[in-house]
């Protein structure tokens, strides 16, 4: 007789207006294993999940929990059939230590005995292997350490079915291989795991099973064990898709953008930038690579005009008049002006970079109305732009007139990218291009970004995925805590020793 699931779904459908986020799916899982969901951009994997959390509810199908069928109309309902998910975006109270978070929202009588619910903690984290103070504050945490809070506060819930949703986005290569093993000794005491993730080398390596959704409906499950990436990516979009990174040796480089010894402090006083220095050169791509958090971003925005400095020069030299540019004397649109473009993706696509209510052509005069002669703002060149950039990042929109706030996290990502590789900058820095993309959209934004490079370019890439950082990148600048930890050749680095660099807390000398 087979197993009964631990969870079975049938026919779940989900609709917002006139939009299909799952349709009839049908999908189960087993006890003790680890599945995968994989899917594109919008293909439904999010909205899923959330109605086993108990944040949706289907507009109709079943649920079944060791067979027996359920509804699962809240959060709290879904603690109750032992099923705990651990967002991407950690939802903890700085202040409170690990324990106080943990037991947060839970129900006891009178006052909470909080060294007694330390000691179940600490028993929870030494069955699994986590390493974890109960009595840490969170604003004194790793991510890591963060992500451990999460798992753990479901673990002490009762949850026997975890959820999580991109849990290596931001860890390290160290950081996953102990994530990993905590995730298989969970899988040994007869949990089971679903993992939404975009990292295909981390599916074939983590899980037992992977499901594939498209467009929203269930395409199939198969064994890893029976798979590979390039079938699971051809599930995932519908057709045959090459995966390899074409990256060219450069040539004719030349010093483009020389940093030398940025020192930056934030509002609360904290050192940010502590003495960084590089050279970005014409004709390469020049990774960013550190913990989130690390500088990335006030790096970027340093070279931007859009950070306050403390100390330190950013030299560019303008292939134009052949002339060197002092960057810091510079407002952020003079240095627009001289081709410096800065492409950052915030987690608010919305809030940082794009108005949702514009449309597509509006957004792209974002960045030229200041050059109309009159005052009537001429559309057809951003028009033009606009439909250019939809068709070759595929962005999915009924036209040009539609507003972006009604696109796919995905799409908004595509047009916030490609706005600024139409710009033909002379450096292009990419700050998180791909967060998020499905496997398809990302390879795009690679093409997109080596087409500039062979262009001459100087391109400046962030990224949080190593695997990629080191097949794109002719060079890697690795952060921590704000400093230069190394400086290595993409092409003769390993992922454990750029891991290893992104974890130190003291200067030390890289290699060109």
């Amino acid at each position: 007789m087979a197993e009964v699931p631990a969870i079975e779904l049938k026919n779940i459908t989900k609709t917002f207006g006139e939009t299909i986020a799952n349709k009839d799916i049908c999908l189960e899982v087993r006890r003790g294993e680890i599945l995968s969901i994989l899917g594109e951009n919008g293909s439904g994997k999010t909205t899923l999940m959330n109605m086993i959390s108990g944040i949706y509810y289907p507009d109709h199908g079943q649920i079944f929990i060791d067979g027996k069928e359920v509804e699962i109309k809240s959060p709290k309902d879904a603690y109750d059939y032992k099923i705990g998910m651990i967002h991407q975006h950690f939802k903890l109270v700085d202040i409170f230590t690990a324990t106080e978070n943990i037991v947060l929202g839970l129900e006891d009588e009178g006052r909470y005995n909080l060294k007694k619910s330390a000691a179940k903690v600490k028993e929870i984290a030494d069955l699994y292997g986590f390493v974890l103070d109960p009595n840490k504050k969170i604003y004194d945490m790793s991510v890591s350490e963060k992500q451990t809070v999460e798992i753990i506060k479901v673990l002490y819930r009762g949850a026997d079915i975890l959820i999580l949703d991109e849990p290596t986005a931001v860890l390290t290569p160290q950081e996953t291989q102990r994530l990993f093993a905590v995730l298989r000794r969970m899988k040994e005491d007869g949990k089971s795991i679903i993992i939404i993730t975009h990292k295909l080398n981390e599916v074939m390596e983590i899980s037992d099973r992977v499901s594939v959704l498209r467009k929203g409906e269930y395409i199939g499950t198969v064994s890893t064990s029976e798979t590979d990436e390039s079938a699971l990516t051809e599930m995932m979009v519908g057709k045959k898709i090459e995966l390899n990174i074409d990256r060219s040796e450069p040539h004719d480089t030349a010093d483009r953008l020389i940093v030398a010894g940025l020192n930056c402090t934030n509002r609360e006083n904290v050192k940010v930038l502590d003495n960084v220095s590089f050279t970005a050169k014409s004709g390469e791509i020049l990774g960013i690579a550190g913990i989130a958090g690390s500088g990335q971003r006030e790096l970027l925005e340093a070279i931007a005009g859009l950070q306050r400095l403390d100390g330190g020069s950013i030299i560019y030299n303008n292939p134009k008049t052949e002339m060197q540019e002092d960057l810091r004397n510079k407002t952020p649109i003079q240095i627009r002006e001289l081709g410096v473009r800065l492409s950052f993706v915030p987690e608010d696509r919305l809030g940082m970079g794009l108005v949702g209510n514009m449309d597509l052509t509006d957004n792209m005069m974002l960045r030229s109305y200041r050059k109309g002669k009159s005052a009537f703002v001429e559309r057809g060149k951003p028009k033009a732009l606009a439909e250019q950039i939809v068709e070759e990042l595929e962005v999915v929109t009924p036209s040009v007139s539609t507003p972006v706030r009604k696109l796919s996290g995905g799409n908004v990502q595509k047009v916030l990218v490609g706005r600024e590789i139409a710009s033909s900058p002379t450096v292009l820095m990419a700050a998180y291009p791909v967060r998020g993309l499905d496997i398809n959209s990302s390879y795009l934004i690679y093409n997109l970004l080596n087409q500039q490079k062979e262009k001459g370019v100087a391109v400046i890439f962030v990224g949080e995925d190593l695997d990629v950082l080191i097949a794109l990148c002719d060079r890697i600048v690795v952060l921590s805590s704000g400093k230069v930890t190394g400086i290595v050749d993409a092409r003769k680095t390993t992922k454990e020793e750029v891991g290893l660099l992104m974890t130190k807390t003291f200067e030390e000398g890289g290699k060109d």
